[in-house]
């Protein structure tokens, strides 16, 4: 199914007024599983029962787990498309608190590409095969008919969502929606986030961390910088099942935005090393880590010029 219904766009903000339960049972009755979105346009918290994936997580993740949770919690696992699920007690304050609505692309049978800027939409245009376009706050979201795994960061400004993302509903969009091709297919690299039993996922060479030393023109004190880049490392370093990559990209992101009013140098190439060090060392390949670093600190460049 796509998602080809006539439901309107919601507007941001609360709507007391139940218009984002109706956008979301008409996205469902044409097959799109849905879910709502909160402050920030974030899926909601798990319930106390599900908090820090305690259930196990609901079947449908990539870790299966025995989750029967009737509440809206792990996020994208939570879509649905059945209408009782949706207009149940437990899900009726949630639609009261929501901002948006979300999809999860692969439920329906579709990938999105994810186009988070003018650039991105330029490379696009070059690059991929014409199909149904949704224009974004900041750039495009592209559909193509068929799922397959989703990955963030595959370059500067461009996120593929399908199996394991929801995407925020915009509305129908525009163009005729193709079957996906060979070249977003190959957006994607594997991440292997799990190392088997005395593996070594690379030998890194030591490298000297990020000190004032490398950093002669950052307006941040030391401690600043420091306390920062540690909490970033412990966020990757907790992703010791799945996304350690693609946190790797975040953190380099957020990061380096910190950075764009220094007059510089400010030694973000050591902060990308240190970035890279802590995700090998959670089993992401190191060749996919210096990537979404890359892309990382890339991205928050272009996003200050």
């Amino acid at each position: 199914m796509t998602p080809d219904c006539k439901a309107r766009r919601p507007a941001d903000g609360n709507h007391p007024d139940g218009s984002h339960l109706r956008t979301a049972l008409d996205l469902a009755g044409a097959g799109v599983p849905v879910l709502p979105l909160r402050d920030g346009k974030v899926p909601f918290g798990n319930c106390r029962t599900c908090k820090g994936n305690a259930c196990g997580g609901r079947p449908n993740m990539k870790a299966a787990g025995p989750c029967r949770c009737p509440a809206p919690c792990h996020a994208w696992a939570a879509a649905t498309t059945d209408p009782h699920v949706l207009t149940s007690p437990v899900w009726a304050p949630v639609w009261r608190e929501a901002v948006a609505v979300a999809y999860h692309p692969g439920g329906a049978g579709l990938t999105v590409v994810d186009l988070d800027n003018a650039a991105a939409v330029a490379w696009a245009r070059e690059t991929l095969p014409a199909t149904r376009i949704v224009p974004t706050t900041r750039g495009e979201h592209w559909l193509y008919r068929g799922a397959m795994p989703s990955s963030n960061a595959v370059r500067p400004g461009v996120d593929v969502k399908s199996l394991m993302q929801y995407a925020r509903w915009l509305g129908p969009g525009t163009g005729r929606m193709v079957v996906l091709p060979a070249a977003v297919r190959a957006l994607v690299v594997k991440e292997d986030t799990t190392p088997a039993p005395g593996e070594v996922a690379s030998s890194l060479p030591t490298r000297a961390p990020w000190s004032r030393q490398v950093a002669t023109g950052c307006r941040h004190t030391e401690r600043y910088v420091r306390t920062g880049l540690e909490r970033g490392l412990a966020l990757v370093r907790a992703r010791t099942e799945s996304g350690a990559g693609s946190q790797a990209f975040g953190v380099a992101r957020f990061l380096a935005a910190q950075h764009t009013a220094c007059p510089g140098p400010c030694g973000l190439a050591a902060i990308g090393e240190e970035i890279v060090t802590a995700a090998v060392s959670v089993g992401v390949p190191e060749t996919y880590a210096r990537r979404a670093v890359a892309n990382g600190l890339e991205t928050a460049v272009e996003r200050a010029a």
